[in-house]
Formats: C-alpha cells, structure tokens, sequence
C-alpha cells in the first residue's frame, strides 16, 4: 500500500475503491460526496448518475436515471443532496435517495455572457446561469451557486430560491475576479470560499459577498471541502508542472500537507478524517484512509 502526507495527516491509499461487479464500470466521476452515515455518493457522467457504497467499498443503491443531464457539482450537508446540472443550467436539491426537493433555475435556459466554449474568460459577467457548477447551503438558510464555465459569478439566494444578490466580474488579478469558478464551500461563519480554478486561487468573501482574503500558491482548484475541525481540502488540478494534488490547509490558509495524486475533480472527507478523490480520467474513485490522528 502507498502511504502518503505525514504526522497526523497520515493516509494510505486505497486505489479503485469501488467494489463492482463483473463487468461493470463507473463512467467520468465528477465528483464525491458523503452523508451523516459517511456512505460515499459518486456522482458520474453516466446513468445512473448517483452511485451510493458504504465505507468498505460495497454498493448500495444508486438514483438519478434520466433526471441529470450533465453531473458536475454535488455537496450533502445535513442529509440533503445539492447537485448542479451544468449544461442544463439549474441547480436541484434531493433527499438522500433521489426525490427532487428544489431546482433553480429553467432547464436549458441561460443567462448572455458572450461566451460561446466553456471555460473561456467571459466577455462579460451575468446573472444565472450560465453552465453553473455547484450548489451549497449557508448556515443562514441561504443558497449559492458557482456559475462557472461561462460566467463569472456567484449567485446567492434565499431559502424560496429568490436571487437575493450576485457578484464577480471576469478577470485574472483583482478580488472579486474570476475566470472559471469551479466551486464553493461555505462555512460555519457563513464566509464563502470560492475556487477560482484558471487563477489557481481561494477567494474568500462575506455572506454578502464582500472580498475578506484569498488562498494562493496551488494548482488549479477543483473542489474544496471542510472537516470538522475546521480543517480544509483541496482538489488541486495541473499546476505549473501539469502535476495534480491534495492539499491540507487550516483555517488561516497555512498548506500542512500537499501530495500528488491522479486527476481530482471533486473530493470529500467523512466523519473518519478518510479522504475520497473523484476521478474524471480513470472513471473511478480513490479513498486515503486517515492512519494519524
């Protein structure tokens, strides 16, 4: 087994977790999310979109058939299941076992930012949505969405889905610029920390939006999570050398430990502190088993 980080961030890998049938296969993983009984919920690019295993790997239920059009953003936060369907520009809340709860926005319907190949810097920013790529809850009961592939904005709203405000312009330097905004966490305190992926930037802001700091100094970010400790985690994508990474950071933005791994586009941790990375090119899930503590 390779073992990876160091300290209390010990892990060992555990490579094609998923324990499938013969012959069967997952297709494009967007990403991983795990609920409150830390069962792990692969969202793929293929139906059935949801694929659900418990902790040792073993299938248990799967949902979505016909029902996502282009998976990309899924986060479960209170056994809740927040999901983006990018290309069909809505983003849709579910009950862990599939029963529609919410959607925001109209499907096949977007907003005009100039923008014709998604993940070009935008012409111009817009309001929803426009190729929008994850959903979350904030403590307040308010929703945002990162919007994302062509746009550059996070839009907020109230529990009813009503639009309460959007920010961000495109752009490569300036707070509050984006060019590609991949996903969004938002924590405790209600702050929101949005990846900035082709500026291979954190962005972090107020509940209202407002620009407080932002992390620097990593690959393009794909997904970041936070443990219960107030720990964060970071899908990071190619950096300068084309190299792919999990990075470990605490709450001030201090990085306690980066290894390279393959190719991330989501990831989540469970109550255990385990680490499981969705992977787009090898189609498949990798789980780090947390060794220290």
């Amino acid at each position: 087994m390779t073992t990876v980080g160091s300290g209390k961030y010990t892990y060992e890998l555990v490579q094609d977790w998923p324990k499938l049938q013969r012959g069967e296969s997952l297709g494009v993983v967007s990403t991983v999310a795990t609920d409150s009984q830390d069962r792990v919920y692969a969202f793929q690019r293929q139906d059935p979109p949801v694929m659900v295993f418990d902790r040792a790997g073993n299938y248990l239920d799967c949902w979505g058939i016909g029902a996502i059009a282009d998976p990309h953003g899924m986060t479960i936060v209170d056994d809740i299941v927040y999901i983006t369907d990018r290309s069909d520009h809505v983003a849709v809340k579910f009950t862990l076992d599939g029963k529609p709860l919410q959607i925001i926005g109209e499907r096949g319907v977007f907003s005009d930012t100039g923008c014709e190949k998604p993940g070009d810097l935008v012409p111009r920013a817009a309001g929803p949505f426009n190729y929008c790529t994850e959903m979350a809850p904030s403590p307040s009961g308010d929703i945002y969405v990162s919007d994302g592939y062509r746009n550059a904005r996070v839009h907020r709203f109230n529990s009813d889905g009503r639009l309460i405000n959007s920010w961000g312009q495109p752009g490569k330097t300036e707070p509050g610029e984006f060019h590609l905004v991949h996903s969004l966490l938002i924590d405790p305190e209600g702050k929101v920390y949005v990846c900035d992926r082709a500026n291979r930037r954190v962005q972090i802001f107020s509940p209202e939006g407002e620009f407080i700091t932002m992390w620097t100094g990593m690959g393009g970010p794909d997904n970041i999570v936070r443990d219960k400790d107030g720990i964060f985690y970071i899908a990071e994508q190619a950096d300068e050398f084309g190299d792919s990474h999990v990075s470990i950071w605490d709450g001030d933005g201090n990085v306690l430990e980066r290894w390279p791994i393959r190719h991330a586009h989501g990831l989540d941790v469970d109550s255990h502190g385990d680490i499981y990375l969705g992977l787009t090119l090898e189609h498949s899930v990798d789980k780090y088993v947390r060794l220290g503590q």
